[in-house]
């Protein structure tokens, strides 16, 4: 995919943990249009990308004379949003065009669920379907105020229409109620696994027809420390051993195995292959929970095995 050169305009804290980047295509280039929910992937020194929502409090989506993305820093992470965090004004840094993989049906109304920064896609959705005159509610939850990016002007933008959630004064929120409403709205989910998790559960229990769900994952995958080596054979004969740390789609990749993959989050579902021998570890939140237990499909880009072998469809 082409690359776009662009320059930091503008850096700003919005918490302790959370910066805001406006950033300009250099040479005055024009910034490609795009969707609610899309993404941009910048580049980063030790040669990968990191991929961030684009915000847009006035449903500006065509012809954007700047993009904004909000970048938490994780101190867990692989070193993106460290970067990501020293950028200042008049940095340089380059940049894929927009991607979508969480699109918004703005001919439904829409209940969008935001968890800490899985806020950040929540932001366009919101003013795209404010724009429309489409039905819509937010619930931004976050585990106490001061934790929460763009509380005040959400509020300030969307008045009754958002809720905010503060998990250390009420607890946990009410995942139950919120699907027990949705009447009919679609769901959006962006946040942390153990929410997306929750909702897909909760939402198959009550019947509610996995097309009305959507969701995106924000949490890169992490290595357990529980994780070990363990071998895949692909169609050829061909055995890698996949150590801890290390991705299928890292490892096959290097060896010159042309596999196809977006996210590498697992949420988006693009890496999907079919699963010959062998059970694999799901860690995706693509599958439902009958398909996980099937084992006949995985996504190679963060699922692992439970056996000493996995004979893949590649």
């Amino acid at each position: 995919m082409r690359k776009i050169k662009g320059t930091i305009l503008a850096a700003e804290p919005l918490t302790d943990r959370i910066k805001a980047l406006r950033i300009c295509a250099a040479e005055g280039a024009v910034l490609p249009d795009y969707t609610p929910g899309s993404h941009v992937e910048f580049d980063l020194p030790d040669g990968g990308t990191r991929a961030y929502s684009l915000i847009s409090f006035d449903a500006k989506f065509d012809n954007p004379d700047h993009y904004l993305v909000a970048v938490q820093l994780e101190g867990e992470g692989q070193g993106g949003s460290k970067f990501m965090h020293t950028l200042g004004v008049g940095d340089a840094i380059s940049f894929t065009g927009p991607k979508n993989d969480f699109p918004l049906n703005i001919d439904v109304p829409a209940v969008l669920l935001a968890g800490g920064i899985g806020i950040t896609p929540m932001i366009s959705m919101a003013s795209a379907l404010v724009a429309a005159q489409q039905d819509v509610k937010l619930i931004f939850a976050g585990r106490t105020e001061a934790d929460m990016a763009y509380r005040t002007a959400l509020q300030n933008a969307l008045g009754d229409r958002v809720t905010l959630h503060f998990d250390a004064l009420s607890g946990v929120i009410n995942l139950d109620a919120i699907i027990s409403d949705l009447e009919s709205a679609d769901l959006y989910v962006c946040g942390p696994r153990q929410m997306i998790d929750a909702v897909r559960t909760k939402a198959e229990v009550a019947g509610i027809a996995p097309g009305r769900i959507h969701f995106e994952l924000f949490s890169a995958p992490t290595p357990s420390g529980e994780d070990t080596p363990f071998e895949v054979q692909i169609n050829d004969g061909t055995v890698f051993t996949i150590p801890a740390g290390r991705s299928i789609i890292d490892v096959l990749e290097e060896n010159d195995v042309d596999v196809m993959y977006d996210c590498q989050r697992g949420d988006c579902g693009i890496c999907q292959c079919d699963v010959l021998e062998g059970v694999p570890d799901h860690r995706d939140v693509v599958l439902t929970q009958a398909e996980r237990d099937a084992g006949d499909v995985m996504q190679i880009c963060v699922s692992r095995a439970k056996t000493p072998r996995l004979v893949l469809d590649i």
